[in-house]
């Protein structure tokens, strides 16, 4: 598709912005020049420098293709696909290191911690490895330092995970501007903008993660109407389906079993890999294997590559057909579909977008490098050379806080369009009560304990006033790279507590995709239970009061009868005050509210008498 862009011609007197595609398999640098995006040559002649870093037993860090060769002779000292590693605990990642060749240090439970011969690294700093490559490509590219960047992440990346994105660019010596969601970049890429008025939805399978978007563009705005997507699916999970089958292969046929060989697996690992590549372009082809004197070779078809892929091709269609229901569209409403990511390449996938989304799909760019010439459109966007767009990404967990009961307060709702904020005004519960804790939640259901726990502190120095005299403001605010910051303030003081939630590591998808589908189905119990809670809630406030008011002079005026009704009423309250019916207890709440109306009205006289007394008029 061709494209026109709108360039300041004096965007060159700028500070340069690196565009940064930081991916799983490959990474990419490119810059706006005044003909359009254009992608940084690597120092072997392509433009993919892959993700992999090396550290040598001389005390040299190498970093991609040279660090490729060293998986072969060197694997218990690189590192690849680290990004799948990026923001999450040891706990998440499971499946994944058991076909990884890595050493996990000690401690690693909530930061994933690698050993690379002698020294320990974390994913960010790994990654900062290959920002730190792209950087110095760039700079002896274009003759000048680079300082700041735009670096793309999958749009279903967590906090955790984008945080640690963010930490990766400063350790490299980069001022991330901007984290851009990578389906969003593409529509850049594509010049999508310059329809007047269009639904696009992006496909973007990766190396190691799958995303979906749908995007509303109208004048030059970006719009993500909804996402979903897999952090733990793409092009890794095919190729290690064949990696394993290969092994078995080997180990029947050899009588050997290398799968903890390193040198061995990665040699077949890259064998499996020309494969599948070929088999997007030809019906057949073969895997060879040779090692200490061994031969091993297994033809395969585009066939039965179809029939042993179908299920993880299945699998990125799940989170497309709620990303459409998500958005309130119909698949006939979407306009164009645009492919991403070089697992895009398979037939397979193609025909199975196609077939979904009903419409042929966008291929005209290189999947590979589409991510990193929407980076650099964004670039361009932040450094003032490219005009008129503008770029609205969404969260795609709901947020709150906890209120009395247990009970989830939403303040920012699933797929809000950031940057956002919200506020609110809450109270004390409790007489005197001089702090408040805010206990900040992401997910889907209307109670604390099926939420996800994100951070809690305390706001401290509130004057002690009776249960709900107080006024605390708790405000929201979600920047353009989706991280969020937490704000309470006593608006009678003045006094203010602020946090920057960044949890040591993120939600797995599969934690992700249970959150969401739980909320779906519990939702009618979920509510049932919330009405319940807040039901208790106003039941308290009531038998708190009433027991206050036997105290009270007032209580003494009424007759035997009333007082008695009134603990009858008390009584009948309590009764059913565990029960799980709702309108049972409001009921019960409802007689104890009519029968203490008399004494409520005394109440209030002897307090008006109290006030007036001694006063003239």
């Amino acid at each position: 598709m061709s494209q026109v862009f709108d360039i300041d011609f004096e965007s060159h007197r700028k500070p340069r912005i690196a565009g940064i595609d930081l991916g799983t398999t490959n990474s990419l640098v490119a810059f706006m020049d005044l003909t359009g995006p254009k992608v940084v040559p690597a120092p072997d002649g392509g433009n993919l420098v892959p993700s992999v870093v090396s550290y040598t037993a001389e005390g040299e860090f190498i970093v991609g293709s040279a660090a490729q060769r060293l998986l072969i002779d060197a694997p218990e000292r690189t590192v690849y696909s680290v990004k799948r590693l990026m923001g999450r605990g040891i706990a998440d990642v499971q499946e994944e290191l058991s076909l990884f060749p890595f050493r996990i240090a000690p401690g690693s439970e909530s930061v994933i911690r690698l050993e690379l011969g002698e020294r320990t690294l974390t994913p960010p700093e790994v990654s900062a490895h290959v920002l730190g490559e792209l950087k110095r490509m760039a700079e002896a590219y274009i003759g000048e330092p680079v300082t700041q960047a735009v670096i793309t992440v999958p749009a279903y990346f967590n906090d955790a995970q984008r945080q640690a994105t963010k930490d990766a660019g400063r350790i490299a010596g980069l001022e991330v501007l901007r984290l851009v969601n990578e389906p969003t970049a593409a529509a850049l890429a594509y010049g999508l903008d310059k329809r007047e008025d269009a639904v696009v939805a992006v496909y973007d399978f990766g190396g190691g993660t799958f995303d979906i978007s749908i995007l509303r563009l109208h004048g030059g705005i970006f719009e993500v109407l909804a996402t979903n997507g897999d952090t733990h699916l793409g092009g890794d999970d095919i190729d290690n389906r064949l990696l394993k089958i290969a092994l078995e292969d080997v180990a029947s046929e050899w009588g050997e079993d290398l799968s903890h060989n390193g040198e061995a697996v990665q040699t077949l690992r890259r064998a499996v890999i020309q494969a599948k590549e070929q088999l997007s372009f030809v019906p057949f082809t073969r895997i060879e294997f040779s090692y200490r004197g061994k031969t091993y070779r297994r033809e395969i078809t585009r066939e039965l590559f179809r029939n042993l892929i179908h299920d993880i091709v299945e699998r990125t269609l799940e989170p497309c057909r709620k990303c459409i229901a998500d958005s309130g569209l119909t698949v006939e409403q979407i306009d164009e579909v645009v492919m991403v990511g070089g697992s895009t390449r398979i037939p397979m996938v193609r025909c199975a977008v196609e077939s979904l989304f009903k419409a042929k799909p966008h291929t005209e760019l290189n999947p590979d490098e589409v991510v990193a010439l929407g980076a650099a459109v964004q670039a361009g966007i932040l450094s003032g050379s490219v005009d008129d767009k503008l770029l609205l990404d969404v969260t795609p967990l709901s947020l709150g806080i906890e209120t009395m009961g247990g009970v989830v307060s939403k303040l920012i709702h699933r797929n809000s369009t950031i940057p956002a904020s919200a506020k609110e005004v809450f109270t004390t519960g409790v007489d005197g009560q001089t702090n408040v804790l805010i206990h900040v939640l992401q997910g889907e259901r209307e109670l604390v304990k099926d939420c996800r726990s994100l951070a809690r502190f305390d706001l401290t120095g509130i004057d002690p006033m009776p249960a709900g005299a107080a006024r605390v403001e708790v405000k929201f605010l979600i920047d353009a790279n989706g991280i969020l910051s937490v704000s309470a303030r006593d608006l009678r003081t003045g006094k203010e507590h602020t946090v920057e939630v960044k949890p040591s590591y993120g939600l797995s998808e599969d934690q992700v995709e249970a959150m969401i589908s739980e909320s779906i189905a519990k939702a009618e119990q979920d509510f049932q239970e919330r009405q319940v809670r807040e039901a208790r809630l106003e039941a308290d406030t009531i038998l708190t009061a009433t027991e206050k008011a036997r105290a009270n002079d007032a209580w003494f005026d009424l007759s035997d009868e009333e007082r008695q009704k009134i603990s009858h009423s008390v009584n009948q309250l309590l009764l059913v005050y565990h029960s799980g019916d709702h309108n049972l207890i409001r009921s019960k709440i409802d007689e104890l509210n009519e029968v203490t109306m008399k004494l409520a009205e005394n109440m209030m006289n002897t307090a008006v008498r109290s006030a007036l007394k001694g006063t003239h008029v």
